[in-house]
């Protein structure tokens, strides 16, 4: 099993910042065969990919919403997962979720790819 738990979430206004975070533990976790990603969903949508990482942290994708604002990587000598987020906007509004997968699913911006999930962070960005 693993666990995953987030923070950093709350609130900031539009063109603000904020920083999220995803601990990992247990023992089916591998940070170096485990893509890592954040996903989020907003009341009334469904779950979006925001961004995922590999293993390394070499190869990064990203939702077109957020290219060039958000920033994903990890730390894997502490076995956490991050999400900066800048320039941000009230389209941004949502529950942030980490999640993890095995290498071998692909990972990328589907959920599919991925196998455990957090309970969830909430963003919310006013104007």
């Amino acid at each position: 099993q693993v666990q995953l738990v987030e923070s950093g979430g709350g609130s900031a206004q539009a063109g603000g910042s904020l920083r999220l975070s995803c601990a990992a533990s247990g023992f089916a976790y591998d940070p170096s065969t485990n893509i890592m990603g954040w996903f989020r969903q907003a009341p009334g949508k469904e779950r979006e990919g925001v961004a995922s990482i590999s293993p390394s942290g070499g190869l990064t994708a990203y939702a077109d919403s957020v290219k060039g604002r958000f920033t994903i990587s990890r730390d894997n000598a502490k076995n956490t997962l991050y999400l900066q987020m800048n320039s941000l906007k009230t389209e941004d509004t949502a529950m942030y979720y980490c999640t993890t997968g095995p290498r071998a699913l692909g990972g990328g911006l589907k959920s599919t790819a991925y196998w455990y999930w957090g309970q969830g962070t909430q963003v919310t960005v006013s104007s």
